[in-house]
């Protein structure tokens, strides 16, 4: 059946939502239809700048014509298989990202096996299993421990959640898994106190992303490296967010030279599909053991074909010096508006990875913008948090500032930057 825009109302499409859906999004009042490169339209035709990618998702925005045609033509081959079956796919995709890790400058010697999963919080599930495995067959049952960061965030299943170091998330499912010790992020003297001989792992997003978009330094992460090696602990990266790009390189540890045993890595892998990985050292490739873990759904011929596809695009069509250049772009501009705007806390980030802490709340900003064509994310209450597709250009950085700029003098001024919208979820 052909669907056509006119079909139905926004109206009636968010009031089917709140009907049928359970209320554990906030979600904004706009029913979408379709995408083109960085934008999005709405059922009525309106076009909106597109800073959110769907959560990071979308790093080739939308309807990229080599992803379109590589989909369609995979679907009319095989989507799905057994992963007790090879196919063409997977293996060649495993490759290229240990070699993409082999190739990390000054990081080490790379990674050598892989396993897929759907979404990051499954990825996120194994990684865990894979380090409490590793120590539990090496060291036995008493090495368990985990050590992960306040302001953390690793997914919303029961494992991935009891590592995720916000309390908001998790005091509703409380108690958690055993074991997990959170410290302050950059504390070496925590870390330190942290890690012993009961440590299985010690889990760092090298930039929280969901957290506030901050930033491990280097000698955090090196002791971080020190102390798992000392302790026979995995250290796990946990680059869902930061990597595959984002930060205009491959991975966020590049710019560090800091190595991990296990990388974690997701959201645009499989070019909209979901698509999963936890990448691991050669010494941890059969860690896990035979018929210990799986993925029903993870690495599926379409997935991997879309995940090979989405690594040469970056690197045919050169996409990270550009994520470079405007995320250095964008990131001038939101300074910029630091200095320029009372109501602006400080500007931070890497590459197209960004965010503006405001002194209020951010959400009435971000309903503001939508009303004026720009998508833009509130994340931690005070935080725009910007995760745009790799495709952004300097033109579009100058629309979004303008949008903000106007918004955030209303907002110093102590005026409302809009009325109110009403949302179609209760906020979590």
């Amino acid at each position: 059946m052909d669907f056509q825009p006119q079909d139905e109302t926004a109206d009636s499409i968010i009031s089917r939502d709140n009907e049928y859906l359970l209320p554990v999004y906030s979600r904004y009042a706009v029913a979408l239809e379709r995408g083109e490169g960085v934008y999005l339209y709405d059922t009525d035709g309106r076009r909106y700048l597109d800073l959110m990618a769907g959560l990071g998702v979308n790093a080739l925005g939308h309807a990229h014509p080599r992803m379109v045609a590589a989909f369609a033509d995979q679907a009319a081959r095989v989507v799905h298989l057994s992963p007790q079956y090879s196919s063409r796919f997977p293996g060649k995709l495993a490759e290229k990202l240990c070699s993409l890790t082999q190739g990390a400058a000054g990081a080490g010697s790379g990674l050598s096996g892989v396993f897929y999963s759907t979404g990051g919080s499954e990825a996120v599930e194994g990684a865990l299993k894979l380090a409490r495995s590793v120590a539990h067959k090496r060291f036995g049952a008493g090495k368990y421990g985990v050590v992960s960061l306040l302001g953390s965030y690793h997914g919303r299943t029961y494992g991935s959640l009891s590592v995720t170091g916000q309390a908001k998330y998790r005091d509703d499912f409380e108690p958690g898994l055993p074991g997990v010790q959170f410290i302050q992020r950059n504390n070496i003297a925590e870390l330190r106190a942290a890690v012993n001989d009961s440590t299985c792992a010690i889990l760092v997003e090298p930039i929280l992303g969901e957290g506030g978009v901050y930033e491990c330094t280097r000698e955090f992460l090196a002791e971080a490296r020190r102390l798992a090696d000392a302790h026979n602990a995995l250290l796990i990266f946990d680059e869902i967010q930061c990597g595959l790009g984002r930060t205009g390189r491959w991975f966020a540890y590049e710019s560090y030279g800091i190595e991990p045993d296990v990388l974690i890595l997701g959201k645009p892998l499989g070019g909209g599909v979901p698509l999963s990985a936890i990448l691991v050292k050669k010494e941890f490739f059969h860690g896990l053991g035979l018929a210990k873990h799986g993925s029903t759904l993870g690495g599926s011929p379409l997935a991997c074909r879309l995940g090979l596809e989405f690594l040469s695009v970056v690197e045919e069509e050169n996409l990270l010096p550009q994520v470079r250049e405007t995320g250095a772009y964008l990131r001038q501009q939101l300074l910029a508006l630091t200095e320029a705007h009372s109501f602006v806390v400080e500007a931070r980030g890497q590459g197209l990875l960004q965010a503006l802490e405001l002194r209020g709340p951010g959400r009435p900003l971000a309903e503001a913008a939508l009303e004026q064509g720009v998508m833009l994310n509130c994340i931690q209450g005070n935080i725009i948090r910007f995760l745009p597709s790799f495709l952004l250009k300097r033109e579009h950085v100058d629309t979004a500032i303008a949008v903000l700029d106007k918004l955030l003098r209303e907002a110093s001024a102590g005026l409302p930057v809009a009325p109110q919208a009403a949302t179609t979820m209760a906020s979590v």
